[in-house]
């Protein structure tokens, strides 16, 4: 049975912070890459295309955690936890909205073979 957590973190910087938020959020990878269950942990900026013109967010993470645990601990950590107090929660933070989902590969009522 896959254990792994797929999250999408999505950030809506304020009027001219773009390039404020991207640099402080791509400062967070080393750190992240160097956690136990850490599978992947990209900043991604979005880019104009005639075939994906969706809506979202312009700065996105694509994260991959080997299970819930070592995606919680992550989510724990001082440096995230500094970085959303500082640019999300605070008046005076570069981040005007963020959305933060997680995911499963797993169907609904999976039963995973036991032999």
């Amino acid at each position: 049975m896959s254990q792994k957590v797929y999250c999408t973190a999505q950030f809506q910087p304020k009027p001219g912070r773009e390039e404020a938020v991207f640099a402080a959020l791509q400062a967070l990878e080393p750190n992240a890459h160097r956690e136990d269950g850490c599978l992947q942990y990209t900043v991604t900026r979005r880019i104009e295309h005639p075939n994906a013109a969706g809506e979202s967010y312009p700065i996105v993470f694509h994260e991959i955690w080997a299970s819930r645990e070592a995606f919680e601990a992550h989510c724990n950590r001082r440096e995230l936890q500094a970085f959303f107090a500082a640019q999300v929660e605070a008046e005076e933070g570069d981040v005007a909205n963020v959305n933060v989902c997680v995911y499963t590969d797993e169907p609904h009522d999976f039963d995973a073979s036991t032999f």
